[in-house]
């Protein structure tokens, strides 16, 4: 059996940065329980620092260059993704969505994708929901429930009785994405035991 591909896209600008130790950090704990279950995987980082150039000349022209177009077979392939991004001015960040501009927006489509944000201050945590959970339903991924937003507070931080640490958070999310990817799509990209949103409204109504 092939092992499965899990792409970390991180949008971190500096190097080091906390971004990309988030971003490492969530494939890891991925890894690990794919691991658990005796499942191989492989990980891929694209960085998207080394990739702004390209991105923004592809926007121009329409003509990815091979490390970009190289980066997007990655995530396009992949079983599951990883996709970090710095919050400014209350969003995501311009090279974050750019790239994803980049590719072709039916192309995430049935792909589990874990979301995680950094930020200065916990004040930003919200645009994991208003900005980057709406950008992959667009796109027609599958969403993990649990998001991963790290304030420069959280890194070592336990958590307390009403809200998880940092280190708990990454745990409950990679796992939640390693069980989707774990599962297999039937050939529409959908998974077998997902029920639609449709179907759910119905068994609601009396």
């Amino acid at each position: 059996m092939k092992p499965l591909k899990l792409v970390v896209v991180s949008a971190g600008l500096s190097r080091p940065s906390s971004t990309r130790l988030l971003a490492d950090r969530l494939a890891e704990a991925t890894s690990r329980r794919l691991a658990d279950g005796e499942t191989a995987v492989e990980v891929r980082v694209v960085e998207l620092r080394d990739l702004a150039g390209a991105i923004a000349n592809a926007m121009v022209t329409g003509f990815p260059a091979t490390a970009l177009r190289e980066a997007v077979e990655a995530v396009t392939e992949a079983d599951g993704v990883v996709a970090v991004t710095p919050i400014f001015t209350a969003s995501y960040s311009g090279l974050f969505k750019s790239f994803f501009d980049v590719i072709d927006n039916t192309a995430l489509t049935g792909k589990p994708v874990l979301i995680a944000a950094t930020g200065g201050t916990a004040r930003h945590s919200l645009a994991l929901e208003h900005a980057l959970r709406p950008l992959f339903v667009y796109l027609r991924a599958l969403v993990v429930p649990t998001a991963v937003y790290a304030a420069s507070e959280d890194w070592g931080a336990g958590g307390d009785a009403r809200t998880d640490g940092l280190a708990a958070r990454i745990t409950r999310a990679g796992g939640e994405l390693a069980d989707l990817m774990a599962r297999r799509p039937t050939p529409t990209g959908r998974f077998d035991d997902v029920v639609p949103f449709e179907q759910q409204l119905a068994a609601l109504r009396p």
